[in-house]
């Protein structure tokens, strides 16, 4: 398969993609009983505002897909958030920038913050190859509670938070789309990783590896596994996404991945 250049429409499909996989989980999160974090997706134009009323991070509570045209719903969107007690943030890809939406951006109080890279690669249809002393498969229905530790333990969230993050996951597990899937080093469990694919591309949407394993190859062999079952499932595209000139970036690199785009935070300047 051609590795396709950046134009437009790539990365349209790549803006698409971090939209759906989020769409996803959002919902599945909100179809718990009683929709315990408190979740709400609004659209407005083409953007859709996601909000998590337990989940103050931003990558719960952040605007995808806005465009140019959707300067006319700013107003509406931030009222969103500050009716929920959050300031507004927008994510901002340059191929749906002008020079209209950053101008309008900054007269109503709006800042860029943080940027972020999205890569892309192509579906390995070669099977993954590993070193002996890594495995990766598949989580099953009763590992929640160990996917929970990984995650935070990974991420540095502290062991506190487990029971939580299982539950926000475990809701995805055989939802169409989507595979989670645990890491062993030297048979002691090290890391876990997720996907979500749709419509032809696979997003790569978490990896974390504990701290005492990194550097032992573990995340290269996620992102090989996921390339591989992004391929067995038709997909033509895999993205992922990480901080600029990161670690992630340069497994991501080194495995086939190229740059898509780096993304603009803006947040609401606080009041």
């Amino acid at each position: 398969m051609q590795f396709p250049a950046v134009t437009h429409e790539l990365a349209r499909r790549l803006v698409q993609s971090e939209t759906d996989y989020m769409l996803s989980r959002m919902e599945a999160i909100r179809e718990r009983e009683g929709n315990p974090e408190g979740i709400e997706v609004q659209v407005f134009g083409q953007a859709a505002a996601f909000y998590a009323r337990t989940m103050p991070w931003g990558g719960f509570n952040t605007v995808k897909g806005l465009t140019p045209e959707d300067i006319v719903h700013l107003d509406e969107i931030t009222l969103f958030y500050r009716e929920r007690g959050r300031r507004c943030q927008l994510e901002i890809v340059p191929s749906a920038c002008s020079e209209e939406l950053l101008r309008t951006l900054a007269e109503k109080g709006f800042y860029q913050n943080a940027f972020h890279t999205t890569m892309y690669g192509i579906p390995r249809t070669d099977a993954p190859v590993t070193s002996p002393d890594i495995t990766v498969r598949e989580i099953e229905a009763d590992e929640f509670a160990l996917y929970g530790r990984l995650h935070c333990l990974g991420t540095g969230l502290g062991e506190n938070g487990a029971a939580h993050v299982a539950a926000n996951n475990e809701v995805l597990f055989r939802r169409p789309g989507w595979r989670i899937f645990l890491g062993y080093v030297d048979g002691i469990p090290a890391g876990a990783a997720s996907m979500y694919m749709n419509q032809g591309v696979a997003s790569c949407t978490f990896a974390a590896t504990l701290p005492e394993f990194r550097r032992r190859g573990l995340q290269t062999a996620f992102l090989h596994r996921r390339m591989h079952e992004a391929a067995l499932n038709n997909c033509e595209l895999v993205v992922a996404q990480c901080a600029y000139a990161s670690a992630s970036q340069n497994n991501m690199e080194r495995a086939g991945f190229r740059v898509g785009y780096t993304r603009a935070t803006w947040v609401e300047m606080p009041k």
